[in-house]
C-alpha cells in the first residue's frame, strides 16, 4: 500500500475521531455512551476474531498496555469534556498528543526530531498557550484536557508499538476491542447497572454509531502506524482537532472567535508540518 493511501487512512481516522468525540461530549451520559461504544467494539471484535489471525505474542504485553492505558483515557476524556468546551478541550488534547509521541518514538525507537520538527513542536506549544485562556477553557478544563493529551500519545506509541510486532492489523486490533469492550461492560455492571436498560432504549443507537466510528477511526490508525513512522502518523491523525473545533462551534453552539481560529491555525500549522517536514 503506497504512503499516500496510508496517509489517506489517516485523515479518515481523524475524521471519524472528531465525530465521536463530539457524540460522546453531546450525550446526556457521557459514561455510558462510552461503554455503548466499547460494547460496539466488543461486538465487532467478537464477530472479526475467528476470521482474522491472532497477533504474535511479542505483541501481547503492549496490546495489554495499551488496553490500560485507553480506560485511563475514557475516565479522562469523560472529566474533560465535563468541565471544558470541546472547541478547548479537543485541540488541547489532541495537540500535545504529537508532540509528546514524537518525543518518546525519538528516543525509544529512534525517529529522529529535525529542525523542522522541532519548530513544529514550537507551534503546536503556541497554539495550545493560546487555547488556554478565555471562556470554556478555565484551569480545571485545560488540566484534564492536557492529561488526556498525555494518555493519547501514549496509547498511540504502544499500539503503533504492539500493531508491528502483532504481524496482523486485524488481529491485533479485535483482541484490543475484546478486552477494552469487557473491561467497560464489567465497570458498568458494578456501577451504574441499575441505569443500563432506560439508557440502551434512549440513546443506545447514538452510542453504537459512535462505537462504529471509533473502531473504523482506529483500524485506520493502526493500518498506517504498521509501516509509516509513529510521529508523523499520530501528528497528522490530530488533524481532527480542526473538525472537532468546527463540531463543536457549528453543532454544539460553542463560541468560536478570532483567538480560537488562530489558535487552532498555529496547532494544525505544527501539526502538518510534524507530519510532513523531512
Amino acid at each position: 500500500m503506497s504512503a499516500a493511501l496510508l496517509y489517506g487512512l489517516v485523515i479518515l481516522s481523524a475524521i471519524a475521531h472528531s465525530v465521536w468525540n463530539a457524540l460522546v461530549k453531546s450525550a446526556g451520559d457521557r459514561t455510558l455512551t462510552m461503554v455503548a461504544i466499547r460494547v460496539a467494539g466488543l461486538t465487532l471484535g467478537l464477530c472479526a476474531l475467528p476470521l482474522v489471525d491472532w497477533p504474535a505474542p511479542e505483541s501481547w504485553k503492549w496490546l495489554g498496555l495499551t488496553a490500560l492505558i485507553q480506560f485511563g483515557y475514557y475516565a479522562l476524556l469523560i472529566r474533560s469534556y465535563g468541565v471544558g468546551d470541546m472547541s478547548v478541550v479537543y485541540p488541547l488534547a489532541r495537540g500535545v498528543a504529537p508532540v509528546l509521541t514524537a518525543i518518546v518514538a525519538a528516543l525509544a525507537i529512534g525517529e529522529s526530531l529535525s529542525t523542522a520538527k522541532l519548530a513544529a513542536v514550537g507551534l503546536i506549544s503556541l497554539g495550545i498557550m493560546a487555547l488556554s485562556f478565555g471562556a470554556g477553557a478555565g484551569g480545571e478544563a485545560v488540566g484534564f484536557a492536557l492529561a488526556t493529551g498525555v494518555s493519547v500519545a501514549a496509547y498511540s506509541f504502544t499500539s503503533g508499538v504492539g500493531v508491528r510486532a502483532a504481524g496482523t492489523v486485524l488481529g491485533f486490533q479485535a483482541c484490543l476491542e475484546i478486552v477494552t469492550g469487557l473491561g467497560m461492560v464489567a465497570y458498568a455492571l458494578a456501577t451504574r447497572r441499575s441505569g443500563l436498560l432506560a439508557y440502551a432504549r434512549r440513546h443506545g443507537a447514538i452510542g453504537l454509531l459512535a462505537g462504529a466510528a471509533s473502531v473504523i477511526g482506529f483500524l485506520a490508525f493502526l493500518v498506517a502506524a504498521q509501516s509509516l513512522p509513529l510521529g508523523p502518523v499520530v501528528a497528522l491523525r490530530e488533524t481532527s482537532v480542526i473538525f472537532g473545533a468546527v463540531l463543536g462551534a457549528l453543532v454544539l453552539k460553542e463560541g468560536f472567535g478570532v483567538r480560537r481560529i488562530v489558535a487552532s491555525g498555529f496547532v494544525v500549522g505544527g501539526i502538518a508540518l510534524l507530519a510532513f517536514a523531512p
